[in-house]
């Protein structure tokens, strides 16, 4: 019997004893297993035989009887990548280890983001098994502190390059010789002297690709280090080979190529310094979003303003925000009124009339009032430090078109070793049969054109600039596969209200007395649904004391029922009366007419009596029908969803252009109306609020939240539309689109370039300083590519 293990394992879910004692009793019938399963703590501590039972199965029993095994996420910046082939040797161990779920590793952000079971592995385990591999990692910081980084690791970059330029020049000038029989000073020629120059830079500036190489083949894997160790070591040494043989022989010609291993250890510097610093640029979202943010708050402190950095700000404290400041964070304001821009996050250009009780959303402006405000949300609960969450997460995240480049970055450096091998066997037994010189130069160039730097950077670096771009213009994808899942939408569902429409309905009609408006807006008062407050607006207009109802109910699809003063009152649809065997044929024409011009028009009953209508008309978007227009030229069915009845229903499809309609349906059908489309072989989108439509937005191929920012909206979708503007809808598929054919010319141009760079180098038609320059420069155009997202116009 093997040695036992123990861990302990978070459990979700459990309620009672009944819970914990099943989970207990579950676990310890399994071979092997003794557990105890606490439900205070709600950890289950088990012992395991490791050859009878695994960390896998115990999770998988505890998933089944419906509870959840608790994980945390971790993100880390990662130290010391240079290729593909480093961030998935990093992925592939990490998603190895015993407790974690799923591990991320991006070479473009320079970040690993792991989902791990905290009773199995630790944080500091996770760091220690990347160190393991010849990397560092540490928990990431803030981007502000990370640009700082970045901007001393470019300058450290600058040095090294400068002085490896500085060193290879002299170097360069004798290609000069080879390439054009130039005469030159002695001096030039003299193998001591390209020693001298050469040795510097091999050994001191390029020591990073001899660490890098020994750490990657000690753990068993290969990376562009070892790629150009190989290649300049086997020039560096074959020229100090040659030198050391003039010593016996003074009238000895050398064949040098000290210039060959200092010049591409310059030019791969090079391409690294300009790719990132181009890498930089991609990551200018993030740096906009944080400089919205505020940076200090006035708060009142003993009765005394005092002003405090913004992360001192605590939940509850009192802040005074004068005209012309920003807010600094979430709240609600409790004296004074002001206007307020919310522009930055809602896209609304008009400021927004805020009094008390009125929720303000942090770093949107001030106008013209000063007020005093509570902070509800500080720090990272923020509406703007959730969306700049969101776009941090999206920019990390990988796309499934980049697994085909991962598997091959795998197995790539080991297959091009062997390339570079085979050349140089056919090189010296068949083509210059004894000639090493030659066979060396093949090899060598095979080595160093065949980095997979490009591969790698692919697809990451046009998924940053890509959800940076959309975050700019107010759409915040959640990661990168959704990004690309966008590209392939058939059909657009609508919902109505709130998204077509304002979502901010008025009473155009009423026909009834002032009793029966009374008790008609005091039922609805109970109702939190558009249509009730458009009604008891209507009520407050017209100077009308409201009253509590002494019962309400809601009937979800039909209407309300609620008991007012001893008056029995109904307020709904066509059968909400039928129901109730209130006759209303004689005002069918009315009702009709209404529905015709759009409008959603209610039967009301007092005492089973019918009493009257109230007809209500929600206004349709200023930039609707311009949405929809653009949606379909993007070849999209456009499906308007509703709960409202057939007429009303199509009187809107109508005035917005909408051919197909689904009406009068309730809000728990909608998430299968969804699934009935994509039954018919159609990838959907289903844009909602975010809230009452999350079935449907869950259940969609793209869910499209149309929100203010709020968490929930954030948390609802795949993609949040900010501060409702329908354009937005085309721009986010329009920018899918894009982002796609960017990858894809990065990743056609990164496939040809090492497929046609191989065999060329290997017939010895490319010179290795020159494939060295082509190596650099096509992880730059890469990158550069990718940039040009942010010109795209959408």
């Amino acid at each position: 019997m093997s040695e036992e293990k123990h861990v302990t394992v978070g459990v979700t879910g459990m309620t009672c004893a009944a819970c914990s004692n099943r989970v207990e009793k579950v676990l310890n019938k399994m071979d092997g297993v003794e557990a105890q399963v606490n439900l205070t703590t709600e950890k289950a501590s088990v012992d395991y035989d490791p050859s009878t039972a695994s960390i896998e199965d115990i999770t998988a029993k505890i998933q089944k009887l419906g509870y959840g095994v608790q994980t945390e996420k971790v993100e880390f910046d990662v130290y010391g990548m240079t290729c593909a082939a480093c961030s998935n040797r990093i992925e592939k161990v990490l998603n190895k280890q015993e407790g974690v779920k799923q591990a991320n590793v991006n070479l473009a952000t320079e970040s690993a983001s792991i989902e791990y079971n905290p009773g199995l592995i630790e944080e500091l385990d996770l760091i220690g098994r990347i160190q393991k591999l010849g990397y560092d990692a540490k928990r990431k910081v803030e981007e502000q502190e990370k640009q700082t980084e970045k901007e001393k690791h470019l300058k450290q970059m600058k040095v090294k390059l400068v002085a490896s330029a500085l060193l290879s020049t002299p170097l360069l000038v004798t290609m000069l010789v080879h390439l054009f029989g130039v005469e030159l000073p002695h001096l030039f020629m003299n193998p001591w002297f390209q020693l001298a120059l050469s040795t510097p830079v091999q050994f001191i500036i390029g020591w990073q690709f001899y660490v890098g190489a020994y750490k990657n083949l000690r753990n068993g894997g290969a990376n562009m280090d070892v790629l150009v160790a190989l290649g300049t070591s086997a020039a560096y040494f074959y020229s100090l080979y040659e030198g050391l043989k003039t010593i016996g022989d003074p009238q000895y010609m050398p064949h040098l190529y000290f210039e060959t291993s200092a010049i591409i250890i310059t030019l791969i510097l090079f391409g690294k310094y300009l790719e990132t610093s181009a890498k930089s640029k991609t990551t200018v979202a993030i740096s906009k979003l944080l400089n919205l943010q505020a940076k200090q708050a006035r708060v009142l402190r003993n009765d005394e303003e005092v002003m405090i950095p913004i992360e001192e700000v605590t939940v509850g404290e009192h802040i005074i925000v004068k005209p012309g400041e920003k807010i600094p964070v979430d709240g609600i304001i409790i004296k004074g009124r002001t206007s307020v821009d919310e522009s930055m996050i809602t896209g609304e250009s008009i400021p927004i009339e805020k009094d008390k009780e009125s929720t303000l959303i942090g770093s949107t402006l001030n106008k013209n009032g000063t007020i005093e405000m509570e902070a509800t949300k500080v720090g990272k609960d923020t509406a703007l430090a959730s969306i700049i969450k969101v776009v941090e997460d999206a920019q990390g995240s990988k796309a499934p078109i980049q697994r085909l480049a991962d598997v091959i970055s795998g197995y790539f450096v080991p297959i091009v070793v062997g390339i570079a091998f085979l050349t140089f066997i056919i090189w010296i037994v068949f083509v210059t049969p004894g000639n090493v010189e030659p066979a060396l130069i093949a090899a060598i160039a095979v080595l160093v054109i065949a980095c997979p730097c490009a591969l790698g950077l692919a697809t990451p670096t046009s998924i940053m600039v890509g959800t940076g771009k959309a975050a700019e213009n107010g759409i915040l994808f959640k990661g990168g596969e959704h990004l690309e899942r966008t590209h392939q939408l058939d059909a657009v569902i609508l919902d109505k209200t709130g998204t077509i429409t304002k979502g901010k309905p008025e009473v155009t009609d009423f026909t009834g007395d002032e009793q029966i408006l009374k008790l008609l807006a005091s039922a609805e008062k109970g109702s939190e649904h558009p249509l009730a407050e458009a009604i008891v607006a209507h009520a407050t207009e017209k100077n009308i004391e409201l009253v509590e109802a002494d019962d309400f109910s809601a009937i979800p699809g039909h209407g309300i029922e609620a008991s007012i003063a001893g008056e029995k009152v109904l307020v709904g649809t066509r059968k909400l009366m039928n129901d109730h065997n209130i006759d209303v044929r004689h005002v069918e024409d009315d009702l009709k007419n209404y529905e015709s011009n759009g409008k959603t028009a209610m039967l009301i009953a007092v005492n089973d009596e019918f009493s009257g209508i109230v007809a209500v008309a929600d206004t349709i978007k200023e930039t609707a029908v311009e949405a929809i227009d653009q949606l379909k030229a993007l070849g999209l069915e456009v499906i308007m969803l509703t709960g409202d009845n057939e007429r009303t229903a199509q009187a809107i499809a109508k005035q917005v252009g909408i051919d197909h309609v689904i009406a009068q349906v309730l809000p728990e059908e909608k998430a299968n109306k969804v699934k009935e489309i994509q039954l018919q072989g159609k990838n959907v989108a289903m844009v909602g609020d975010g809230i009452n439509d999350a079935p449907a937005l869950a259940i969609a191929d793209i869910g499209i939240a149309i929100g203010t920012g709020t968490e929930v909206a954030i948390e609802a979708a795949d993609v949040t539309i900010l501060g409702g503007e329908l354009l937005l809808i085309p721009k986010a598929i329009k920018l899918s689109k894009a982002t796609i054919k960017n990858i894809r010319q990065n990743l056609f141009w990164a496939f040809a370039y090492n497929s046609a760079g191989i065999p060329i180098a290997a017939i010895g038609l490319l010179a290795p300083w020159v494939a060295g320059a082509a190596m650099a420069f096509s992880s730059v155009s890469v990158v550069s590519n990718s940039l040009r997202l942010k010109r795209v116009k959408i």
